[in-house]
């Protein structure tokens, strides 16, 4: 069963080694020895807490797990420096855009970078998705009650996110039902430097990562990622890991989705003092990849005991899941997965009398097992807890067949490279290209509107020359 928790929202999961000691003292305070993490980077109390205990916590905003309206803000701000990432998007420029936003988010927000695999990217209601261009991000919107996520019609400037954000919450009142009437409203109602979409979003596929253990950054500093199997991270060991930080001058630690934290910049000189102080606390850092890749609820033993067993039955048949990320998940909650397989716990049927069921589950995985394609297939229904080893190991053997192997999308992608020349207009200023295929939606200029159809009046989307400045050029694809 689920217990009664609090949450602590922390923007982006980043925290200063300072404020994660300031938690780590509140919390003490109301009795407690642990903490957890949530999949949202957020933190989770593990018993609840009254109101009166926590008025004396002016700095900590603290709600309870289930509440509505106010949120966390995910970022991949944790990948920085160790993971595959886009060129310009740096641990700095998270910082900075993340302040834009308000502590009190009524949407879930996440700002991730497409090219890191850590971080799902489309768990929020707004997902911005860093594009090619510097400062400039894809947004995808999946409003409360939508079944499907959404591409804006326009790239979004990095200083204009937050009041973006701003504007999509004032709008939630007029229930809009298409990302049209999104566009809108928000152009209406704030000035932006919106930047005309020139090409769909890429998603390149990269195997999941190992995020623990002790792990080089260039020449002279480490990133070390934790993990506890229970999620039960015991405060008297986080305080002093956050007196180790100050001493190293570390100044961020982030949050991961999986329920573990990775500390970045330890200096190479302090690598031994670092192993020194984990080995004294009989800290383990290399869990198998058996048991990390996993996301299930928070303080849910029934989730945490299907886990141990599936995991127990891999271990025993010597079973790799390498690149594979697993979920569990119930019927009590409207699901938007972010993992490749998928474990769902049916509801119970209404019992009469004494007769008693047992559980049964379904399996679902994602297509191309990249749950980043947001699609999800029926592998096998109402299955016995028994079966679930036997039929998860003929997922993991399907997805090494797989691997490697041409994907729907990149198929997708070679039909269309067929057309080996594309004719498009170019600023010879700022080089921003006009694709009569998808128009200019910043100027509510539509798709397939050819060149030629174009007002004299129009204007460059970025620096507004004229459109005697554009010049047709031919792209070879």
């Amino acid at each position: 069963m689920i217990k009664q928790l609090n949450r602590l929202i922390v923007k982006g999961g980043v925290l200063s080694p300072g404020e994660l000691k300031y938690i780590c003292e509140s919390v003490e305070n109301l009795g407690l020895k642990t903490i957890s993490f949530g999949s949202r980077q957020d933190i989770i109390l593990p018993k609840k807490a009254s109101k009166e205990d926590l008025k004396q916590f002016d700095k900590l905003q603290i709600v309870d797990v289930d509440t509505i309206g106010v949120e966390n803000i995910m970022s991949s701000y944790v990948c920085a420096d160790i993971f595959p990432s886009t060129s310009w998007l740096t641990g700095d420029r998270y910082l900075y855009l993340l302040e834009q936003f308000s502590p009190k988010s009524k949407l879930k927000i996440n700002l991730v970078d497409p090219k890191q695999r850590l971080v799902p990217l489309f768990t929020g209601h707004i997902n911005y998705i860093a594009s090619e261009h510097e400062d400039y991000w894809y947004l995808y919107i999946r409003l409360p009650g939508w079944k499907t996520t959404e591409m804006y019609p326009a790239l979004i400037y990095s200083w204009d996110l937050g009041k973006i954000e701003t504007a999509l919450e004032n709008i939630l009142q007029e229930e809009p039902e298409t990302i049209e009437t999104i566009f809108a409203l928000v152009s209406d109602a704030v000035d932006t430097n919106n930047r005309t979409v020139d090409k769909p979003l890429e998603v390149p596929f990269y195997p999941f990562p190992y995020f623990e253990g002790m792990n080089k950054i260039g020449a002279d500093k480490y990133w070390l990622g934790l993990y506890w199997r229970n999620n039960k991270y015991d405060i008297s060991f986080l305080k002093d890991m956050c007196e180790l930080c100050s001493e190293n001058k570390i100044g961020k630690i982030s949050i991961t989705p999986w329920k573990s934290f990775i500390v970045k910049g330890i200096p190479r000189e302090s690598k031994l003092i670092w192993e020194k102080f984990l080995g004294k606390r009989g800290i383990n850092v290399r869990h198998s990849m058996l048991e990390l890749n996993w996301h299930i609820p928070v303080a849910n033993k029934d989730a945490l005991n299907l886990k141990k067993y599936l995991v127990n039955n891999f271990d025993q048949n010597d079973i790799s899941t390498y690149g594979l990320t697993f979920g569990i998940t119930d019927y009590s909650k409207t699901a938007y997965y972010f993992t490749s397989i998928v474990v769902e716990k049916n509801k119970q049927p209404e019992i009469i009398g004494n007769f008693q069921t047992r559980d049964t589950y379904n399996l679902l995985y994602a297509k191309n097992f990249d749950p980043n394609t947001r699609k999800y297939i029926m592998h096998v229904q109402d299955v016995d807890k028994v079966e679930l080893p036997g039929l998860l190991m003929e997922l993991s053997q399907l997805y090494f067949d797989q691997l490697g192997t041409e994907r729907d999308e990149e198929k997708e992608l070679k039909a269309k490279k067929e057309i080996t020349e594309l004719e498009v207009y170019q600023c010879q200023d700022c080089l921003t290209i006009y694709d009569e295929a998808f128009g200019d939606i910043t100027q509510n200029i539509l798709p397939k509107t050819l060149f030629n159809d174009l007002l004299e009046t129009y204007q460059c989307s970025l620096c507004e020359a004229s459109i005697s400045n554009f010049e047709k050029i031919i792209i070879v694809k």
